[in-house]
């Protein structure tokens, strides 16, 4: 489904990621942790093409990324993002956020893509918000609406970067239930997080990155318990402890 090979990139002299390979299979849901600045959001950036990597090679459901028009609607129509501040647009209402992808991007009548935003608000529950803008909700019920958006686009992929970052304590754990309920139903998952309770439960695997290297993945059960390396073991003690 995903497969990275020594993907690199750079930001002027900074070395975000450096020759990352990584698979990740169909259905699976993998966690992404580590400090700040460790690669983590460039990598999925890359993953739907927000970001271009540099060297290295990048395969998503059978297409290689590349900078071709076609290829790069394709491989967005495939891939949802949900990103940290939201990112709604303020100025239209829930529904018309909804509309706006399907309508524009996948060519759907107003009324089929109407009717597809109100499935998938009932999804992550706040059908009763469709009419609102987004000011006029929560922090958690924001990011409910982004992932609703994505989902309007049928995508087979669905990337998280820091999801719950930007939200008060009491809101995160409604966000984690609609995630952790999208991963009972079999959608691919990357997603970032130190969110380690939702790694536990809903991970098939961890990985673990540091300095814009992979430096460990492996299966909730056996990096929490008996992590291979010394920088993974600290990470965990850090966050755990909090």
């Amino acid at each position: 489904m995903i497969s990275l090979r020594n993907v690199s990139k750079n930001f002027g002299d900074f070395q975000a990621l450096q020759e990352v390979s990584l698979d990740v299979a169909l259905g699976e849901r993998v966690v992404v942790c580590g400090p700040s600045g460790s690669g983590k959001s460039t990598l999925i950036r890359c993953i739907n093409r927000l970001e271009a990597h540099d060297s290295g090679e990048i395969v998503i459901d059978g297409i290689t990324l590349s900078d071709k028009p076609a290829k790069l609607d394709r491989i967005r129509c495939t891939v949802g993002m949900v990103f940290q501040q939201f990112n709604l647009f303020p100025h239209l209402s829930v529904m018309e956020n909804l509309c706006l992808g399907p309508r524009r991007v996948l060519g759907l009548s107003a009324q089929d893509a109407r009717a597809r935003a109100m499935k998938h608000l009932e999804r992550v529950r706040i059908p009763d918000q469709a009419d609102k803008l987004p000011r006029q909700l929560s922090g958690g019920q924001q990011q409910r609406v982004a992932i609703a958006r994505s989902l309007c686009m049928e995508p087979r992929i669905l990337l998280f970067d820091e999801p719950t970052s930007a939200l008060d304590p009491e809101m995160i754990s409604e966000v984690l239930d609609v995630m952790t309920e999208l991963a009972d139903t079999g959608m691919t998952m990357i997603v970032v997080t130190h969110e380690m309770g939702f790694a536990r439960r809903v991970a098939d695997r961890m990985v673990f990155m540091d300095n814009g290297e992979i430096v460990e993945v492996g299966a909730p059960k056996d990096v929490f318990t008996a992590p291979k390396s010394e920088r993974f073991g600290t990470f965990l003690k850090k966050i755990l402890s909090h």
